[in-house]
């Protein structure tokens, strides 16, 4: 009977120390798992950033058409304005599905929250809540995109109503043009944001994924384009 015990003893001790590690790997693929759907959610963000800098050319390019011009040709001017006003609107259509994709990545993402208190091993853990904060201030960073651009896209379109009408002064042309020029200072220093915490997320997903023994091919989240 006592080898019995002695047998049963040991094989308790192993299930115990074996149920943590069962455990800590569970947690582990879970955690993997939602940070791995986010990345496959933000493909129709990566999508789109190559449309909507077509458009931002196009754009571009009936605007020096337009300053060419001058008030030589009102009927062309009202033309290429109203061109220019229909590539915003698809600008605008774009980065509304840029923002759905990062919307849906972030929903998926915030269910790693609740998984991050049950990693046992505390340098993961700890590198796991450093992971998760940045990712949050990364969306935060894209949410200042979106409303900064989506300023910008409004102030461009009134510039462009207002060079439709023959009467408009030059003054008030170049005070609009300030505008949208200051607008577009605040898209570029939260695309900076965003993009620098896109790198820190990427390394330290990285570090997480050695420090609980995940071995995969890396695939990280993308920057914007300027």
């Amino acid at each position: 009977m006592l080898k019995v015990r002695i047998y049963i003893g040991i094989a308790l001790v192993s299930l115990i120390i074996l149920l943590p590690a069962c455990g800590q790997k569970n947690t582990v693929d879970k955690i993997y798992n939602h940070l791995e759907e986010t990345v496959q959610l933000e493909k129709g963000f990566e999508d789109q950033q190559s449309h909507i800098t077509n458009l931002e050319e196009k754009e571009k390019e009936l605007y020096n058409e337009i300053i060419e011009l001058g008030m030589q040709d009102f009927e062309k001017i009202v033309n290429l304005s109203n061109e220019a006003i229909d590539t915003i609107n698809k600008r605008s259509e774009k980065i509304d599905l840029e923002k759905e994709s990062i919307e849906a990545s972030e929903e998926e993402f915030r269910k790693v929250e609740k998984l991050l208190s049950k990693l046992e091993d505390e340098e993961a853990k700890k590198k796991a809540q450093e992971m998760y904060d940045v990712m949050l201030q990364r969306y935060n960073a894209y949410d200042k995109i979106h409303r900064a651009y989506k300023t910008s896209l409004d102030l461009e379109k009134e510039l462009y109503t207002m060079l439709q009408k023959e009467d408009v002064e030059q003054d008030a042309l170049i005070s609009q043009i300030t505008r949208i020029n200051e607008s577009y200072k605040n898209v570029l220093e939260a695309n900076k944001q965003f993009n620098e915490q896109t790198v820190l997320y990427n390394n330290l997903k990285k570090e997480f994924y050695v420090l609980v023994d995940v071995e995969v091919e890396f695939e990280g989240h993308s920057n914007l384009e300027n």
